[in-house]
């Protein structure tokens, strides 16, 4: 799991490279004056323009009918749960998807469904592990209803999910009479790491969702996609849940901004990565997972030095990465981390293990 940032402290020296995750990012001074200029209205009641014309280029990307827009990724995930399930249902979803292991029990406080997690490596799944876990249609058994994917596959890595794996699993799931549920939350990161376009990984998803705010640098947002029943019956769960917003226009104007400059970009966080790898690879005692994109996962324990010991110790150098259990570390790469900031980052590693 993913421990909180370490709050500020007197004695801390500021961060100088800030590696905990792409959520890390700052909207430039661009991204802010497209805001200020945003032309808004009431979002709850369809009349803010902006929010509007987000939600018409998002459903057109991801070759869906509609789109909401959304203040967060999990609100997104909770909305589809509840929208596609009933309470007692079942989702089947890998055992390391952000939906069973990092949004705090929503899926079984909110919705009242139970994940089923399935193995697989590098956090994906295949269509013969899903097949494996389908349960024969039962009154003694919970209903499956809803198949989940994560692209990219965050704790499995950052890896990106190939195009026949989606499809293979989303006919089997179909076939089966469940609904499917892509995680979009770094899409554009398989996008740009892959050359498969969004509309392409998405299809035979009957929703998904992308979001603003980790490396397309938006400081609030996020848009569920999918049919327009689908979007419609969302909107009543949006209402309860108080994800419906005013003057939002303002925060979609950023999302916008960044449909525009920030997806490109995504392939120098990727480059990135890679030279933080190569980098911490010439160190001693660490163990590094290849990064497919922005993520780099470290493996700490031929070192002695836990996760949460070298993160400590990097904090005092003014450095920020992530705990994920007790030997692994995550180092994130973004638009505020430059190829300056990773060689301070390799440096302080260095250092941090003597």
């Amino acid at each position: 799991m993913v421990h909180a940032p370490p709050r500020p402290a007197a004695q801390l020296p500021p961060v100088r490279v800030n590696l905990y995750s792409d959520t890390q990012t700052r909207p430039t001074r661009a991204m802010k004056d497209a805001m200020m200029a945003a032309e808004v209205g009431d979002e709850q009641a369809g009349l803010d323009p902006t929010v509007n014309a987000l939600c018409d280029r998002m459903a057109a990307l991801l070759g869906t009918e509609a789109a909401m827009f959304l203040p967060s990724g999990t609100m997104c995930n909770e909305i589809a749960i509840l929208t596609h399930c009933r309470p007692g249902d079942a989702v089947l979803a890998h055992a390391t998807s952000h939906i069973l292991a990092a949004e705090g029990g929503a899926p079984g406080a909110l919705t009242g469904v139970q994940i089923t997690p399935l193995a697989g490596a590098g956090g994906q799944f295949d269509a013969a592990t899903l097949a494996a876990a389908i349960t024969p249609v039962s009154r003694y058994a919970m209903p499956q209803t809803l198949v989940e994917v994560e692209q990219t596959a965050n704790l499995g890595g950052g890896t990106v999910w190939p195009l026949a794996t989606l499809r293979a699993v989303a006919e089997l799931a179909h076939a089966h009479g469940m609904a499917t549920h892509m995680d979009g939350a770094r899409l554009m990161n398989a996008v740009v790491a892959s050359g498969i376009p969004a509309a392409d990984m998405a299809a035979g998803y009957d929703s998904v969702w992308l979001d603003f705010t980790k490396g397309l640098g938006a400081p609030l947002g996020a848009v569920l996609c999918g049919p327009a029943a689908f979007i419609d019956a969302a909107w009543r769960w949006k209402q309860r849940l108080g994800g419906s917003m005013r003057q939002a226009g303002i925060c979609a104007a950023a999302c916008l901004y960044a449909l525009d400059h920030n997806i490109a970009r995504l392939a120098e966080d990727h480059a990135n990565a890679a030279a933080l790898a190569r980098g911490l690879a010439g160190i001693d005692g660490l163990a590094i997972e290849p990064p497919q994109t922005n993520l780099v996962y470290v493996d700490t324990s031929a070192t002695g030095v836990t996760a949460d010991e070298l993160l400590t110790r990097l904090r005092q150098d003014g450095v920020m990465v992530s705990a994920m259990g007790v030997w692994r570390v995550r180092a994130c790469t973004h638009l505020d981390v430059d190829r300056g900031g990773v060689e301070e980052a390799v440096a302080a590693v260095r250092r941090a293990l003597g």
